[in-house]
C-alpha cells in the first residue's frame, strides 16, 4: 500500500512525516473563516491555488481513498477529490469548523467517542473507533519506564506536560509549588522548548540538592510512553490525545483546558470528569489551587485508584486498526 501525506506549505509536520518514511507533498492553504477583510482575498486566492495543486497531486498519485483529520489545509484536497471515497476522523469530541465542512464530503466519519454523534446528521455513516495511538506506545511497563527515566520506584510520579510547545501557565504554577511537591513526589516536567532554559536555570539555583534528583525537566520527550507508563498522575491541557493516551495507561489526570480558544478542550475535559477519571483545574486557579489538588489525589491512594479504574474503562487500544479497516473497505469500493 502506498501512502502520500499532503500538508500545508511550511507545515510543522513535514519533518516528522518524512522521518517516518512517508512521502510528503505541500499545497498552499489558508483559513477563510473569521479573518479580516484585508486578509480574506489573499486567503481565498490561496485556497484556489490549493485546489488546483490538489488536482495535480490526485492526477499523479491516483489514490483509492482520502483520509482527513481536519485543519484548513484539508479543504482544498476535499474539494478537488470529492469524487474519491473519503474517510474523516474526528479527534476531539466536538468537531471544529474545518471538520464540519469536511463532513459534507465524507463517506464515513470515525469518532473518538459516542458523544460526538450529536454534532453530525443522523444520515451520516458514523463509526466510533476510539483515539488512534502510536505503534509501540504501550510496550513500556512501569518497571522498565522507571528504570529508563532513572526514577525511584518507592515515590509517586507526577507527569506535567503542556504538549510539544509547552504551556506557560502550567509551567509557572508548577515552579511556584515545586519544592513542596518534591517533598512527597517525583516530577517529570516536559516544559516545551520556549520555557526550558529559564526553568532549568531557575530550578538549578532554587532547589536544594536533595530535591533536585526528584525533578526531571526536559523540553521534549520522544519516549512519551515511558513517562505515561510510570506516572501516577498527569497534569496537562485537554487536547484530543488525552482521550486516548490517558485511558490506555489508566492514568488519572488534572486537566487545565486552554482558555484562549474555542471550547474543544473544555468539552474533552468534561467528558473525562463525567466518567470520574479526571478533575478540571481552570487556568485562572492554577497558581492558588494547584498544590492542594495534586495532594488531594497523589496522597490519597483510594481516590487515585478509583480514578485509575474509571480511566481504564474508557480505553480503546484497537482504534487505529478500526480506522484502518474502514479505510481499506472504502479503498476497495473505489473503481480501479
Amino acid at each position: 500500500m502506498q501512502t502520500l501525506w499532503v500538508g500545508g506549505e511550511g507545515g510543522m509536520e513535514e519533518a516528522l512525516v518524512k522521518r517516518a518514511g512517508i512521502s510528503y507533498r505541500a499545497i498552499p492553504a489558508a483559513g477563510v473563516h473569521g479573518v479580516g477583510l484585508r486578509t480574506l482575498p489573499k486567503n481565498i486566492f490561496k485556497l484556489i491555488r490549493g485546489v488546483n495543486e490538489s488536482k495535480k497531486i490526485l492526477k499523479e498519485f491516483k489514490p483509492d481513498v482520502l483520509f482527513f483529520t481536519g485543519g484548513y489545509v484539508a479543504a482544498p484536497m476535499a474539494l478537488a477529490g470529492r469524487k474519491i471515497p473519503i474517510l474523516l476522523y474526528v479527534p476531539d469530541i466536538e468537531p471544529g469548523l474545518a471538520l464540519k465542512f469536511l463532513s459534507r464530503f465524507a463517506d464515513v466519519i470515525t469518532l473518538t467517542v459516542d458523544d460526538s454523534r450529536q454534532y453530525f446528521s443522523s444520515s451520516k455513516n458514523l463509526v466510533t473507533t476510539g483515539y488512534p495511538l502510536r505503534a509501540g506506545l504501550s510496550t513500556w511497563s512501569r518497571t522498565s519506564a522507571l528504570s529508563h527515566l532513572k526514577l525511584d520506584s518507592t515515590k509517586p510520579v507526577l507527569l506535567v506536560t503542556g504538549g510539544s510547545k509547552g504551556a506557560r501557565s502550567i509551567n509557572t504554577a508548577l515552579i511556584k509549588h515545586l519544592k513542596h511537591i518534591l517533598e512527597f513526589a517525583q516530577v517529570i516536567h516536559i516544559t516545551g522548548e520556549t520555557d526550558y532554559e529559564v526553568i532549568e536555570k531557575t530550578t538549578q539555583t532554587s532547589l536544594p540538592n536533595e530535591l533536585k534528583k526528584r525533578y526531571h525537566a526536559m523540553p521534549y520527550l520522544h519516549d512519551m510512553g515511558a513517562a505515561l507508563a510510570c506516572a501516577d498522575l498527569v497534569l496537562s491541557r485537554a487536547g484530543a490525545s488525552t482521550l486516548g493516551e490517558y485511558p490506555l495507561f489508566a492514568l488519572p489526570a488534572i486537566l487545565v483546558p486552554y482558555p484562549y480558544a474555542w471550547r474543544y478542550q473544555k468539552i474533552n475535559a468534561d467528558y473525562l470528569v463525567k466518567h470520574n477519571a479526571a478533575v478540571i483545574l481552570p487556568d485562572e486557579l492554577l497558581q492558588n489551587e494547584l498544590l492542594t489538588v495534586i495532594k488531594d489525589i497523589l496522597l490519597h491512594e483510594s481516590k487515585r485508584n478509583q480514578m485509575k479504574g474509571a480511566m481504564q474503562t474508557l480505553s480503546n487500544p484497537n482504534a487505529a486498526d478500526l480506522i484502518a479497516s474502514q479505510l481499506v473497505e472504502l479503498a476497495g469500493a473505489h473503481p480501479l
